[in-house]
């Protein structure tokens, strides 16, 4: 028998180290302390977006957050807390945010979002997960004011020069790819590197398909400490048993800072709150978009049209704030004519935390003080997209393989 591999968190993120693990010969454990059938995995926009090169924590943003600290329906709220891991976290998202760093993280950003995309399509080709949603239409960015375009046109030009398919768009191309549109509209980028997702159909597909293979799931049940035989894991303690472990993957998004604690560990993650609203009935939408000013994502899934945006810094809490997910739906109706959300489809929106580190890259890799801890968490909002990625390096860290990439700019211990 194989090392026996016990992952905490079962999101995109730990389903995919789950499925690569496999794939290597290992047993495997997936521990979770919900039902599995809720959080940011199954609310997200569905994006693989190698476009979006420039992370969360870029020159001006932390000044945005301030500025919207006061409004609670503003695209990026803050909520003041007198918290020493949200302080210290929100220095560190100040320190980053420079323009130095944000060049270095280009190359890495995109490189992974590949690597990803890559991974999603084998997925599907291998047959493995059955039949899902997979199409590359690419991402519009629609914007309505020059300042927003301009913006926009230079993370464009950044990303052709990274070897990005990505064209501007005039009014009447853009008319052309997406009619319906509010004549406000100045003009878009359209990313054709991108491609979109259904991800409650993914992943439905991945559990039947882990589970068929020997996969085991521990539902509602939180791991609550670890036993430790010097510098290994020996055993990883829930509240409702103890499991013996060879290796230990910690994949538990936005309460990974908690359990790392458990470890005597510092990992700066901060909970960040996105909304969805879906509508079920038609819809003008035909390509996946960002309303560039309101910061909302636009999806045409299998079967409805996703509404999902927002980030907001309130801590690790499910609370529905009615203001964001009106003013996700106000949005749309503003660059769609002729869509309306409704006030019943607004009452059935759904929120997901999303793990954001402060530089906006993810963790991925072993620590200094544990043999056998791989962490994976922090991807903030490119968690759906990086998932296959990290299961993939996950694996080949685990199983001593070569690297898919470079992931030093991703290691759990690096400095702010």
């Amino acid at each position: 028998m194989g090392k026996h591999c016990i992952v905490i968190g079962g999101g995109i993120i730990g389903l995919s180290a789950a499925y690569y693990l496999l794939e290597e010969g290992y047993r495997v454990t997936v521990v979770d302390m919900s039902n599995m059938d809720g959080g940011a995995s199954y609310v997200n926009a569905g994006y693989l977006t190698p476009s979006h090169i420039i992370p969360l924590a870029s020159p001006g943003m932390m000044a945005k957050g301030i500025k919207w600290m006061f409004s609670s329906s503003s695209p990026f709220y803050m909520k003041p807390r007198l918290s020493l891991d949200f302080l210290k976290w929100a220095w560190y998202f100040n320190t980053s945010a420079t323009q130095a760093k944000v060049e270095k993280a280009i190359p890495l950003i995109k490189d992974i979002n590949l690597l990803s995309k890559d991974l999603y399509f084998d997925m599907r080709h291998s047959g493995k997960l059955g039949e899902f949603q997979l199409e590359k239409k690419g991402l519009l960015m629609l914007y309505k004011t020059i300042k927003e375009g301009k913006h926009e046109k230079e993370v464009a030009n950044r990303a052709m020069e990274e070897g990005l398919e990505v064209r501007e768009l005039s009014v009447k191309e853009l008319n052309e790819l997406q009619p319906n549109l509010n004549q406000e509209i100045l003009g878009a980028v359209h990313y054709q590197c991108d491609a979109h997702t259904s991800p409650n159909e993914i992943m439905q597909n991945l559990k039947h398909y882990l589970a068929m293979q020997g996969v085991v799931f521990k539902t509602n049940e939180e791991v609550v400490d670890f036993q430790l035989k010097g510098t290994k894991i020996s055993d990883v303690v829930s509240n409702k048993g103890s499991y013996k472990a060879d290796e230990v993957i910690l994949a538990a998004g936005s309460w990974s800072q908690h359990l790392a604690k458990r470890l005597n560990l510092r990992l700066n993650v901060q909970a960040g709150k996105g909304y969805r609203i879906n509508v079920s009935r038609p819809t003008p939408v035909r390509l996946p978009a960002i309303l560039m000013e309101a910061k909302v994502a636009v999806t045409p899934m299998k079967g409805f049209t996703r509404f999902a945006g927002t980030m907001e810094l309130s801590g690790i809490n499910h609370k529905i704030r009615k203001e964001r997910v009106a003013a996700i739906a106000k949005a749309a109706g503003s660059y769609y004519e002729e869509l309306k959300i409704t006030a019943q489809e607004q009452s059935k929106a759904l929120c997901g935390l999303r793990p954001v580190s402060p530089d906006g890259l993810p963790y991925i890799g072993r620590t200094s003080k544990l043999e056998n801890l791989t962490i994976a968490t922090g991807h903030a909002m490119m968690g759906w997209s990086l998932g296959p990625a990290t299961g993939k390096l996950v694996s080949e860290i685990i199983s001593g393989k070569k690297l898919s990439m470079n992931i030093n700019g991703f290691h759990p211990e690096r400095r702010f």
